[in-house]
């Protein structure tokens, strides 16, 4: 077992066990959400880029968002994943290798680039984007979402955010 699956196995039986769940095992999903971040980047930055990705995720694909959620006063709240969302590091080519694997395994691929810290809204966004060829987007993140054993052949050479 790789040291990222014990972590996300501790991970799970801690929350778990914080949920005064501990007699229920832990679920094991067979699809993985990650999000492989530049290690360049200022703490914003990454904050800032990690929520961008996420919520491409969560819109093209319906079926990893749970049901909404409600306190025990009635009040009403978004649903959020119904998964974790594992958050990865890596140098440049770490970055650009992950999308480039993600890509030829035609997982779904959410991709910001450097320019988007230039841009003010979405449009802007998408022509940043458009403007320049796969191969020379200098991407700073990458979120994808599949298969378990896929996700973790995409990432490989990065390390858990630390």
């Amino acid at each position: 077992m790789s040291d990222e699956t014990d972590n996300e196995s501790n991970r799970s039986n801690q929350h778990s066990e914080a949920d005064g769940a501990a007699d229920v095992p832990p679920v094991r999903f067979d699809t993985k959400i990650a999000v492989l971040l530049r290690e360049d980047l200022e703490a914003w930055q990454r904050l800032n880029v990690t929520a961008f990705l996420v919520s491409g995720l969560g819109t093209a694909l319906p079926e990893v968002v749970g049901e909404p959620y409600r306190d025990a006063d009635g009040t009403p709240y978004l649903p959020m994943f119904r998964q974790p969302v594992l958050v990865f590091e890596g140098g440049k080519e770490v970055v650009a290798a992950a999308h480039e694997r993600a890509v030829r395994r035609g997982l779904p691929t959410a991709v910001f680039t450097s320019d988007l810290f230039g841009t003010g809204h979405d449009r802007a966004n998408r022509a940043a984007v458009a403007a320049v060829g796969r191969g020379q987007l200098d991407l700073v993140g990458i979120a994808v979402h599949g298969p378990r054993n896929s996700v973790d052949k995409v990432l490989k050479g990065a390390r858990m955010h630390r």
